[in-house]
């Protein structure tokens, strides 16, 4: 298995525990939450069901007591509602003839895509609550396992319910993208052959999502693979974008018109200014939707360096989400191999280079030597300084440092020419005349490729590479 070290951990012992346990795993659509469960167990579960999307009660019901079946229980007709296939479970865990596992003898129940199996007006909620309180949650044997990609449906009715299942969680895990380096591990375990600059190309594209990275084909270049994959007819993943958000979300027009929104302002929104532009005109839906979009990965909430600590940007971040939108939505290209080195593509890669390294800041520490001190991260744009100023990443540190970081992107090393330096110098003090930072300040240059030798290169404090980006 590629990478998971940490979920892994968390698995083992869930499974080695003598305790009942009770594990959620949720993490955004095709990041490998079914994967990740079922080759660690091997599929070997004293039972599993998988919920439907867009089925009604019945018919959950009917499917749930298919999967009954398949693991020995003898009713036949559908349950009638949710507490009788619950009612069927029991029963069925407390066969001596049920599945366990040979080592610890824990019986593994697993419902995958649980949020599916709660149909409008159904009582699976209420079911599925009392199973656990009444029976489950008193077997030392049983490690019960829920997953579903409709994140904010498991936040907010099974992790931070404060009914039945208030307290009740013994164990988390949230499943995020695979970084760089993970992504590097998948594709040379698939055959697929890239140089590091490719897969971060790569990364922009499909981020570090593994069902996307599995349609990557080892006799195809990127640019190929990419035409086959968005722009060809018939190509897998042209409608992606909207089969994504219609899963995870209920009225997913919503959450897509913010995104647009946030699409046409790279720095970020607040949220007062999607307000003020009717991008959703009632405030708690705002809100709420704003907090699932962060919690499903698509953007991030970050403060703008020295402002009021509730004064939140939103900045959308999902590659793939940016990827459509600058270039299906519009319909402006239909061949990626012929857009590849336009004038409109480099500035495009310039722009993705930055929100990959925003998604790799651990790596970005890590290379500074700094992975053990404390710091934020923040974004600044000037407000007094003409002509303006920006820093797309400021790490501010608890050993009164701050790393100033610029990002470039470019395919060979980097130039720093007199005037970038002079532009460079304009802009650390700019930084420090209006927020009056008395802590050091490190220009801290993040490349794809490194820094060319020059007499202009001693400006640069720190220097990041691509390669840094590749480390766990």
């Amino acid at each position: 298995m590629i990478g998971r070290k940490e979920e892994i951990s968390v698995l083992e012992e869930c499974l080695n525990s003598e305790r009942p346990e009770f594990l959620v795993v949720y993490g955004r659509r095709r990041v490998g939450k079914t994967f990740l469960i079922k080759e660690f167990f091997k599929d070997e579960f004293a039972f599993y069901a998988t919920g439907v999307n867009n089925l009604t009660t019945r018919k959950q019901l009917k499917i749930f007591n298919e999967a009954l079946k398949k693991y020995g229980c003898d009713e036949k007709t559908i349950p009638k509602d949710w507490f009788e296939a619950f009612a069927r479970l029991e029963k069925l865990l407390k066969r001596d003839s049920v599945v366990k596992d040979y080592k610890t003898g824990k019986k593994v129940v697993f419902l995958d895509e649980l949020p599916w199996m709660d149909t409008a007006r159904s009582d699976f909620k209420s079911a599925l609550d009392y199973f656990w309180n009444s029976w489950a949650s008193s077997q030392k044997d049983i490690l019960f396992i829920v997953c579903g990609s409709a994140t904010s449906w498991i936040l907010n009715n099974i992790v931070r319910d404060t009914g039945g299942f208030y307290n009740r969680i013994t164990r988390q895990i949230h499943l995020m993208p695979f970084s760089l380096n993970e992504c590097e591990l998948m594709l040379e375990s698939n055959g697929v052959t890239m140089t590091r600059m490719q897969i971060i190309n790569c990364y922009m594209i499909l981020g570090g999502i593994p069902y996307y990275l599995n349609y990557l084909k080892p006799q195809l270049s990127l640019t190929q693979n990419i035409d086959a994959l968005f722009f060809q007819k018939n190509a897998p993943l042209r409608f992606e974008f909207s089969h994504l958000f219609a899963s995870l979300f209920k009225k997913s027009d919503n959450y897509i018109a913010i995104v647009r929104a946030l699409f046409k302002h790279k720095t970020g929104m607040l949220r007062k200014e999607l307000l003020d532009n009717n991008i959703i005109s009632d405030g708690k839906t705002l809100t709420k939707c704003l907090c699932e979009l962060e919690q499903c990965g698509f953007i991030r909430k970050y403060n703008n360096y020295r402002t009021s600590k509730s004064e939140f940007l939103y900045q959308l971040i999902d590659p793939l989400t940016l990827f459509y939108l600058a270039f299906l939505e519009t319909g402006k290209i239909d061949s990626w191999i012929e857009f590849v080195g336009s004038p409109a593509y480099n500035a495009w890669v310039g722009l993705a280079f930055e929100r990959v390294c925003l998604l790799h800041t651990s790596q970005i520490k890590k290379a500074l030597g700094i992975t053990g001190v404390s710091s934020h991260e923040y974004s600044w744009k000037s407000k007094a300084s003409k002509p303006g100023a920006q820093i797309d990443l400021l790490i501010d540190r608890k050993d009164d440092v701050i790393n100033i970081c610029e990002i470039k992107y470019s395919s060979e090393e980097y130039a720093i020419n007199a005037q970038y330096e002079k532009n460079l110098i304009y802009k650390t003090e700019a930084f420090r005349k209006e927020t009056n930072n008395k802590k050091a300040l490190f220009l801290t240059m993040i490349t794809t490729s490194g820094i060319a030798q020059g007499k202009h290169k001693n400006i640069v404090v720190n220097e990041v590479t691509g390669d840094d980006l590749f480390s766990e």
